[in-house]
């Protein structure tokens, strides 16, 4: 028995195809009910209940919610040399990336006299959601960090998931260092997204949170929004990713990259999507060799049988059902990867070619890890130093401008039935006559 199940498009209905793209439902909103409950025991009783919620969840009693200075001073002390090289080469790499992101605008003269422009402003609070489960990830602190760095955020919130010995994580110490954020909180989950939502006695409110998350910290920050006042990045989790394959691919990468997404969680998916039988057989006879080394084999194991393969006889018939189902991630593991990156409309982040491992972004190749999923690829995109900035428009009318506009404006709010609209133009251009 193949370890993913196995589809041949031309058999599948609509029905089914349509049905194969959906993730991560709550049918039954049993998720939803207990993040609801999360979300107004934090909103009612701030730090007794984020307190409550680490005994209950992380195992762990806590007397206070933010780490000491020199809990973090001596945790990003014990990280050894190459580890802390590599956390920086990262860090460059993401700087890199995103400083170009960071562009002014030129000013329009949109007609005589009338000039138009944007402004970048930084969003003042921004709240870092960092993922601490079962596995603790310091990549994402960078990938959140740098660009609210670079766009000028001047008050970053730090949430991750108190470990069950107490301790900081020494490498989330240490990309606080190279963020140079000094602050970080001891709370995970729905409960860590309520709180920065709603403020508490230790942890306070923000304008807006960043990170991805399971089904718990997604649900939560879809609700936060139109509850509080918080924006949020995008539904960021379960992560997920589909891997294109055909004759020139190496079973041995793609088995590899299924298995790198396979193993986040168990609510991850891995799909393959390709024209060629052989590669299917293959890539299934080489996940189960790789499978069986993998310290998180049975999380593997379990995400594994939430994902799948479909086999295509048409790349066009392929590529559509790829942008139907939105991925996060995008790997095109074939010799000519630009023939199928054209046909791209709906995607987090494409890795291009053999030698291009999803897991490369998600650490250091310098782009953001932080993207949309469960379809929302075909409406989001993933955290730039855009989503840590509001642009402004800005207007100035100069005497021949107001002249020039103001009658074709006056005509305008006519039409509307808006009286002082058009007055507030006429009594500029009365004064202009008068003088």
């Amino acid at each position: 028995m193949s370890m993913i199940p196995c589809f041949e498009y031309k058999n599948l209905t609509q029905r089914e195809r349509d049905e194969l793209t959906v993730r991560n439902n709550d049918t039954d909103h049993k998720i939803r009910s207990q993040v609801e409950s999360i979300v107004k025991s934090v909103k009612e009783n701030g730090d007794q209940a984020l307190i409550s919620f680490a005994k209950q969840f992380d195992k762990i009693t806590l007397t206070e919610l933010a780490y000491r200075q020199d809990e973090i001073d001596s945790a990003a002390g014990s990280v050894e040399y190459q580890a802390a090289r590599s956390l920086e080469i990262a860090f460059n790499n993401i700087y890199s990336f995103h400083k170009t992101q960071l562009r002014s605008e030129k000013k329009v003269e949109t007609s005589k006299g009338v000039t138009c422009w944007r402004e970048n402003r930084p969003i003042e609070r921004v709240g870092l959601y960092i993922p601490g489960g079962s596995a603790v990830l310091p990549s994402t602190f960078l990938m959140l960090g740098v660009p609210a760095r670079i766009a000028g955020a001047s008050k970053i919130t730090v949430c991750t998931p108190p470990q069950s010995n107490g301790l900081l994580n020494p490498y989330i110490a240490y990309c606080a260092k190279l963020l140079k954020i000094d602050t970080i909180y001891k709370a995970g989950g729905a409960q860590a997204i309520a709180a920065m939502a709603f403020g508490t006695n230790s942890i306070p409110k923000v304008d807006k949170i960043f990170g991805p998350g399971n089904q718990y910290v997604t649900l939560a920050k879809s609700l936060i929004q139109t509850i509080s006042t918080t924006a949020i990045d995008m539904p960021a989790g379960p992560s997920e990713v589909i891997v294109v394959g055909d004759q020139t691919s190496n079973p041995v990468f793609v088995a590899a990259d299924l298995l790198a997404q396979a193993e986040h969680g168990s609510d991850s998916q891995a799909i393959l999507l390709t024209s060629d039988p052989q590669l299917i057989e293959k890539v299934q006879s080489e996940i189960e060799k790789q499978v069986a080394t993998l310290p998180r084999r049975e999380i593997a194991i379990q995400a594994l049988q939430n994902s799948y393969v479909i086999k295509f006889e048409e790349r066009e018939e392929l590529m559509s059902f790829c942008n139907n189902y939105a991925p996060e991630h995008l790997i095109l593991s074939v010799d000519d990867p630009e023939s199928y990156s054209r046909l791209i409309v709906n995607a987090g982040s494409v890795f291009c070619g053999h030698l291009t491992p999803e897991s490369a972004g998600d650490y250091a190749s310098g782009t953001n890890h932080t993207l949309p999923t469960s379809a929302y690829a075909k409406a989001y995109s993933g955290v730039s130093v855009d989503s840590f900035v509001k642009k402004i428009t800005f207007q100035q009318i100069n005497e021949e401008g107001i002249r020039n506009l103001g009658p074709t404006v006056e005509i305008l709010a006519t039409i509307e039935g808006l009286d002082a609209h058009k007055n507030a133009v006429s009594v500029r251009l009365q004064e202009i006559k008068n003088n």
